[in-house]
């Protein structure tokens, strides 16, 4: 399974992916989930994948022309004018991709091969974009009422990102929402598991803010997640005791 988290902020993009994938408890391994390219000065790009392996692999082996040789490769990315026909492109490579997989494989194989995908980056001249993008080629974009998305095991914890998501919030604090949110569902659900990739995107910087790869054994991480324990807990002890008396 997956879990990856795109946030729009006032002040960029904040980008967030787990790397487990499996096929039953006996079978786990990581892989990298969240890719970027750059153009220096001119545009960042990056695309989160969920769903089957071998699905977003071509996908993303498609976009970088992979399986030519290397004189003969242009990476789509680079060169789309705008992020909508971006999305465009890759909603068709992504639908196409799937089809061909689930004809090869016979009436039994749809849904086996379907995969989900977030878009997000800016392109000099624009403002940074946010896209959800559907196995059926179609797509959403973030907007004011929806800032955020997310794919995946997004049960665990979309709660959390409802009750502290704040437009206007620092990069700071968006990262550790996003860790807390990602802390809780790595300890619901096994099929989410570390290292985790952490990407930042500040407006008009096409480069990365901030690149991350987060490990278990990270001591911020370890600490973020043994203080939101706690305060969980002293929030609990906090709350009005339950009226045995009246209820009897």
């Amino acid at each position: 399974m997956t879990y990856c988290v795109g946030m729009m902020l006032d002040a960029g993009l904040v980008l967030m992916s787990d790397t487990r994938t499996n096929s039953g408890v006996d079978n786990i391994s990581t892989f990298r989930k969240m890719f970027h390219w750059e153009v220096p000065d001119e545009r960042i790009i990056t695309v989160m994948t969920s769903g089957n392996l071998a699905t977003t692999q071509a996908v993303i082996s498609k976009l970088e022309e992979r399986n030519k040789t290397p004189e003969e490769r242009h990476n789509s990315v680079l060169e789309a004018p705008t992020m909508f026909q971006l999305a465009t492109e890759l909603g068709k490579l992504l639908c196409e991709t799937i089809q061909s997989r689930n004809a090869d494989n016979g009436p039994k194989a749809a849904g086996t091969f379907s995969a989900t995908l977030i878009l997000a980056g800016q392109i000099r001249g624009m403002e940074p974009r946010l896209f959800l993008i559907y196995p059926e080629g179609n797509f959403i974009e973030a907007s004011f009422d929806t800032p955020f998305f997310q794919v995946g095991e997004t049960k665990y914890g979309r709660p959390i990102i409802l009750r502290g998501y704040d437009r206007t919030m620092s990069f700071s604090d968006a990262a550790k929402l996003l860790m807390v949110s990602f802390d809780s569902t790595l300890k619901a659900n096994l099929s989410v598991g570390m290292p985790l990739d952490l990407l930042v995107i500040e407006n008009n910087r096409f480069e990365p803010l901030h690149e991350e790869r987060i490990l278990a054994t990270d001591p911020w991480y370890r600490s973020l997640s043994a203080s939101w324990s706690e305060a969980l807990r002293a929030a609990l002890d906090g709350l009005p005791e339950y009226p045995f008396h009246t209820r009897m």
